[in-house]
Order: structure tokens, then C-alpha cells, then sequence
């Protein structure tokens, strides 16, 4: 457990399923952050099963483990025969407590921390959860509560509102939800680029292509996108330096922002969705 990990909230947070109503983290993401084999932290369990009642941790049965894949937040495990294993934000904390190690015990505070946000943004949205038809979340099956919820909520369209400093999480989500509504192109008029935008990519279905037009190409730039696109679905990123805003367009509709992708959350920004305006914009880029 010597190795050095470094992972970002956001990639923890993309970990984390709602199972049986409760948030969980599957064994073998867990592994990977801790730098272990699936086996190795499994057999450590084992060993100290007492301290893991079904609450802290449960082994998924196959309808669980087949739903996970069909909605493509997971991959089968190469080589698995057996189901994986969950576990909850109690189970983490014991984990932490039986692997001493310091980066054990770094990593699993930031999962915690992970599951924390996530629960204050499930509070924060409250209301708007509330506002869901009663009937249909009557028909919504247990173990798909929360992300049942997600796509009514994505189905609620919003076309203008505003975000504050500190709503990193909020704002992020939004932007993904964007993204995985995308069917066919998103392009993207950016002039401040990170890998942080590349990341929020790896949301958008399978064959819909990304276009980012910015201002200014750095070699780092040209580096992040190299190894992006070497393992995921490539990327093109084109200079363009006409725009002061940004605009986001998934398929036929047009999103402005206030504040580059890159910083949504950390200052106030607002947002707007224009109608039939895309044509004109593509018209503009060609």
C-alpha cells in the first residue's frame, strides 16, 4: 500500500451508485484507489468479516450486478466469477481503520468526503425532487430509485438559471447532464481548456462527437488531449478566436455560459438555452 495515489473528487464521485437505497462503492473501484488487487482487499475483509455486517457491506446479486452494466456506468470485470461486493460509507470507514496505511487512510477520506457531497446535493435539490410525480416514483424499482430520479430530473428541462460560488458539484452536474443527452455532436466555444473539461466528456454516449473550439492551443493542451483521446473516443479541438462567451451545443440546441467549464461553481455564473440558434452558429464556424 506504499504507492502514491492521486485522484480528484469528481473521478471519486463517478464511482459512486445508489444500491438498495443506499450509495455504495463496488470492491473493485475501491482496490483501485488503494492500490490493491480486488482479491487482496476482499481476503483483508475476510479475514476481519465481524467488522462488516450487511450494512457496511453486501455482495451484489446478478440482477443488481446486470442493471449496473446495462446502464453502461460500469464495465464487466475481465476475468470475474464472482459478483462484486458494495460497500457503504460505514464500510469504507472500517476499511480505513484496517488498512493503516497513509495513503489507506488518505484515500478513504476522500471517499468519505465523496459520499458527503453527494448527499448535500441530493438535500439541496430536495424540492425539486419533491416536485416529481408521486405515481411515478411509485413505479420506479427499488435498487433504481436515484438515477430514475436523475433522468426524470434531465427530462425537466431548465433553460436559464444561476449558480453560486461553492456549487462546484451543482454545476457540474448540470453541465454532465447536458452531455449525456447529447445523440448525435456536442461542440463546445471555450477559450479556457483544461484536462478537467476533457474529463467531463467521457459522459457522452457512445459515437457522438466533440468538437471544442478555443482560443489559444498550449502544448499541455495538446498533451492532455493526445492521451484523452489514445483512450477514449477521440476528441477535436480547433483554434478559434472569435468568441468572448461560451456555448455549449448538444445536437440542435445552444447553451451560453457565463463561466468557462472549467470553473463552473467557483464564482457566480448564469446560464441560458437559445432557441434554433445552433444553425446560425454552425454556419458561423464553417
Amino acid at each position: 500500500m506504499s504507492k502514491k495515489i492521486m485522484v480528484s473528487s469528481s473521478f471519486i464521485k463517478n464511482k459512486i451508485f445508489t444500491i438498495r437505497g443506499v450509495q455504495v462503492i463496488l470492491d473493485k473501484d475501491l482496490a483501485e484507489l488503494y492500490g490493491v488487487e480486488t482479491r487482496v482487499l476482499n481476503q483483508a475483509v475476510k479475514r476481519n468479516i465481524e467488522r462488516f455486517p450487511e450494512r457496511f457491506r453486501f455482495q451484489l446479486t446478478k440482477e443488481e450486478y446486470e442493471d449496473l452494466m446495462s446502464q453502461n456506468v460500469i464495465s464487466r470485470w475481465g476475468g470475474t466469477r464472482k459478483l462484486p461486493f458494495a460497500f457503504t460509507e460505514q464500510g469504507v470507514s472500517m476499511l480505513s481503520a484496517l488498512l493503516k496505511s497513509k495513503t489507506a487512510i488518505e484515500i478513504s477520506i476522500k471517499i468519505i468526503d465523496a459520499f458527503v457531497a453527494m448527499r448535500k446535493f441530493i438535500s439541496s435539490n430536495a424540492q425539486i425532487f419533491e416536485r416529481l410525480d408521486r405515481i411515478e416514483l411509485k413505479q420506479l424499482e427499488y435498487d433504481k430509485k436515484f438515477n430514475e430520479i436523475f433522468k426524470a430530473l434531465e427530462n425537466h428541462e431548465q433553460k436559464q438559471g444561476i449558480f453560486f460560488d461553492g456549487q462546484i458539484f451543482d454545476a457540474y452536474s448540470f453541465v454532465s447532464g447536458l452531455i449525456k443527452k447529447a445523440k448525435k455532436r456536442i461542440i463546445l466555444i471555450d477559450n479556457y481548456i483544461d484536462e478537467s473539461v476533457l474529463i467531463l466528456f467521457c459522459k457522452r454516449k457512445k459515437n457522438v462527437s466533440v468538437t471544442i473550439y478555443t482560443k489559444k492551443i498550449t502544448k499541455q493542451l495538446e498533451l492532455d488531449l493526445k492521451k484523452f483521446n489514445a483512450q477514449y473516443e477521440p476528441i477535436e479541438i480547433k483554434k478559434f478566436g472569435k468568441s468572448h462567451d461560451r456555448f455549449l451545443i448538444i445536437d440542435d440546441d445552444v447553451y451560453h455560459f457565463g463561466a468557462s467549464l472549467k470553473d463552473l461553481g467557483k464564482k457566480w455564473f448564469a446560464f441560458s438555452k437559445f432557441d434554433k440558434e445552433s444553425v446560425k452558429m454552425l454556419e458561423k464556424l464553417r
